[in-house]
């Protein structure tokens, strides 16, 4: 049984996720992004929840004017010194996604990692960051999200998964509230070469998922439209057996 952390566990993250699996992935989720939509280097792009700057960094090695936007001042500060030990020039900023002022000033807008959404207290707070999204956006500029899939949560959770990384093992468990269409998210990690102890009870993040029809939805109401879905970063077709949704979207010209 999971403990369920509390609803502002999103405000507290620390630099240990540096040694998850899933950040091993960047170049790769870099490259697919680029392709996908089409972008030549003279994009401005915004990094919505940029955690510790790893997709900023890349894009801005590659020539891409880029802002970084987290709630966690441990993120931007090791962003700012990893931008600043590599000689790019990013505009790295410590903030709350809904407090932004953007008004169409980004030609991409970028929800990584799940980029917050569903993350926030309720439906109505979860909404505003559409809201971010789209005024952030230029007519004709480009969204792209990665979150997780509601319609493969409906089927498949609770269910317990594990992955391998470079420095350890993630055993992550999954479970599902179907009344608020919440995900119950609990990992524990093993860190090779040290001596597996037993550990606290898990703590359950929770997390408002999305169908690709209510993404859809919620897009077109902002004068967004959705372009295509995957279900992975090598471009597999998205489906409800993947827990993956990837969605890529633009904002329609006046």
């Amino acid at each position: 049984m999971m403990k369920i952390a509390d609803s502002d566990w999103y405000k507290h993250w620390s630099l240990d996720i540096k040694e998850q699996s899933w950040v091993e992935d960047t170049e790769n989720q870099v490259d697919f992004i680029i392709k996908t939509l089409c972008l030549t280097g003279k994009e401005r792009i915004l990094d919505l929840t940029c955690g510790f700057g790893r997709h900023s960094l890349t894009f801005a090695r590659r020539g891409f004017t880029v802002t970084g936007v987290d709630i966690t001042k441990e993120f931007i500060d090791d962003a700012i010194n990893s931008a600043k030990a590599s000689s790019l020039e990013i505009d790295f900023i410590h903030s709350d996604i809904r407090d932004l002022k953007f008004n169409d000033e980004f030609d991409v807008v970028l929800n990584l990692a799940d980029g917050a959404i569903g993350y926030l207290e309720n439906d109505e707070e979860n909404l505003k960051i559409f809201d971010v999204i789209a005024k952030a956006l230029k007519p004709g500029g480009k969204h792209f999200m990665d979150i997780c899939n509601a319609e493969h949560a409906e089927y498949f959770f609770p269910k317990r998964h594990w992955e391998i990384g470079l420095n350890q093992v993630s055993l992550p468990e999954f479970d599902w509230d179907k009344h608020t269409r919440r995900m119950l998210f609990g990992q524990w990690e093993i860190p090779f070469g040290q001596v597996i102890k037993k550990t606290a009870p898990l703590v359950a993040t929770s997390t408002r998922l999305y169908s690709r029809d209510e993404l859809e939805m919620i897009l077109r109401k902002r004068h967004m439209d959705m372009i295509q879905t995957f279900s992975n970063y090598c471009g597999k077709e998205e489906t409800y057996k993947e827990l993956q949704l990837m969605v890529y979207s633009r904002k329609q010209k006046p």
